[in-house]
């Protein structure tokens, strides 16, 4: 237990507001939030364009494709226009949904309850899973070079080691933990790496630019290597998380609340892959792409879902939590 609190002043270093920084002046004024939509109880006009804010975790150069079936889903069914923007951070996601710059956010699980908690004003409209009855949990592996001497994560103490994100839930927060039970501090026993996303910090391990990182089960399983981009065997896991909640996508409490009951239904009911074949969307459940870690679709999430996060939250009270 005392370990765990550890893990506190390594939060209290990382404010959103100094992470958010960059990409808030990437979002600004890319918005379709206007003063038309601003919160009221089942009210207001809805806006012409949304904005739908993203954190690259496979490739930036891909999010406009990987999300070209949730845009059409969204268009077809409220018959608004959908502008997808990359963020530089989770941070920035936050901290732009609580100014009203952006209408609809991909989050993870942490970055969700530090939004939820921290008065950003969001409202969960589904998780990402595999099928249709699955689990709506994944873990986060800590990985080497599968030349690497090292074992366990015991022996990422000394290391250059990457993380993606400060409000990562599996590229930072659980790895920290799992560093703390270790007896590793994450802050002073390692020389961490921020890399921007659960790709970079993958092939960063792969290509020798970090000794030891962490990344989403996914994202080392299948994304990498069916894209090309890590040969099977490049990698080895010394280390798994526990199960983790599955990532939300939140839409702003500032947008009328019939809108956020459609945003909610499109979610849950009309972006999977079956119901995106029924509706004229994909031509066939194959060729149906959706971003990597939404191999079926959206599945219904409610806040409680990420009440572990908060016991971790609660655990090491952490600035972080509710900045």
């Amino acid at each position: 237990m005392d370990d765990l609190h550890m893990i506190s002043s390594r939060f209290s270093r990382v404010t959103l507001a100094a992470v958010a920084t960059v990409g808030l002046l990437a979002l600004a004024g890319c918005s379709g939030a206007s003063d038309d939509t601003a919160a009221a109880e089942g009210g207001g006009d809805w806006p012409d364009t949304l904005t739908f804010a993203q954190v690259p975790s496979e490739s930036s150069a891909g999010i406009a494709k990987a999300n070209e079936n949730v845009i059409a889903a969204l268009e077809q069914e409220l018959g608004l226009e959908v502008e997808i923007q990359e963020a530089t951070s989770y941070a920035a996601v936050i901290e732009a949904l609580r100014a009203g710059q952006v209408d609809i956010g991909s989050m993870g699980p942490f970055s969700y309850v530090v939004a939820a908690d921290g008065g950003a004003g969001v409202v969960p409209l589904g998780a990402v899973a595999d099928e249709a009855d699955a689990a709506a949990s994944y873990v986060s592996y800590g990985i080497v070079a599968a030349d690497s001497d090292i074992e366990t994560i015991e022996d990422f103490a000394g290391k250059k080691v990457c993380f993606v994100d400060p409000t990562s839930t599996s590229g930072y927060l659980f790895p920290s933990a799992g560093l703390l039970e270790a007896g590793i501090d994450p802050e002073k026993d390692v020389e961490p790496v921020f890399a921007g996303g659960h790709d970079s910090s993958a092939l960063s391990v792969a290509d020798g630019t970090c000794d030891a990182g962490f990344a989403y089960d996914d994202i080392v399983d299948r994304v990498l290597p069916e894209g090309g981009q890590l040969e099977e065997g490049a990698l080895t896991v010394v280390w798994e998380s526990e199960d983790i909640p599955n990532s939300p996508t939140v839409a702003s409490d500032q947008l009328p609340q019939d809108l956020q009951d459609e945003l909610a239904r499109v979610f849950q009911e009309v972006i999977n892959k079956p119901a995106l074949v029924e509706a004229g969307i994909c031509s066939s459940e194959d060729d149906c792409e959706l971003p990597e870690d939404a191999q079926y679709g959206y599945i219904p999430a409610d806040d409680a879902l990420y009440d572990g996060i908060r016991a971790v939250c609660d655990i090491t009270q952490s600035e972080a939590c509710v900045a």
